[in-house]
């Protein structure tokens, strides 16, 4: 598969197959994401693959924690502590409602809802997550850093045939995770990744977020 199709054909999966993706695929997927920029060379990534039991058992206890009701304790913040600029907050309040309109959900339905939304600290299904976490230490500049490494991997899954869902939801609870997999406290959780089989017969994975075109984004100067 060539880069335009992977980016076109690249999209946040949350239904996958019951069907393992083999060590040597996911070592494939990382082998060539690590080529990705950072500034200075630092390669700031630290991933963990979790599959198989391990992932039954993080699994469960990280949907104890949204049934509980725990607060989610993040370590950094990933949206703004203030009110999200107005048009950003429109793309976030569409991005919810086409996906549960998708699922014939009402908003109403508080129940079918937070059933939906349960689904992410399972990650969707899939049969592996991958977490990934940073030195306390680093900067803004190399969360830059980690979302080109992350848009690698995807890109390098989706020209193997597989789909992924990157997920903040899965770094709410990070010192479960960091517990559960014998990471130090301080070191920062950035987000999940689910990564697996897409299920193509499941209706939330028939609808595509749109995109803003270019004019709407990009001034040009000369």
């Amino acid at each position: 598969m060539d880069l335009t199709k992977a980016l076109l054909e690249r999209k946040s999966v949350r239904a996958f197959l019951d069907k393992p993706v083999a060590k040597d695929i996911i070592v494939k997927i990382l082998s060539y994401a690590r080529h990705a920029p950072s500034g200075t060379n630092t390669q700031p990534w630290e991933v963990a693959v979790v599959t198989g039991q391990k992932k039954s058992e993080l699994d469960k206890l990280l949907v104890k924690q949204f049934r509980d009701g725990v607060d989610r304790q993040m370590d950094y913040n990933y949206y703004p502590v203030d009110k999200m600029p107005e048009a950003l907050q429109a793309r976030r309040v569409a991005c919810g409602l086409q996906m549960f309109e998708a699922l014939d959900i009402k908003r109403s339905d508080k129940e079918k809802r937070m059933a939906q939304w349960e689904k992410n600290y399972i990650s969707f299904g899939a049969p592996a997550t991958l977490y990934f976490f940073a030195h306390p230490k680093l900067e803004k500049g190399s969360f830059m850093d980690y979302g080109m490494f992350l848009q690698s991997i995807m890109l390098m899954a989706t020209s193997l045939g597989l789909a992924t869902c990157p997920q903040a939801a899965l770094a709410e609870q990070p010192q479960i995770v960091k517990s559960a997999l014998g990471y130090p406290n301080d070191i920062v959780l950035v987000c999940g990744m689910a990564l697996g089989y897409e299920d193509t017969t499941d209706v939330i994975n028939s609808y595509r977020t749109p995109r803003e075109e270019v004019t709407t984004f990009t001034k040009f100067f000369d």
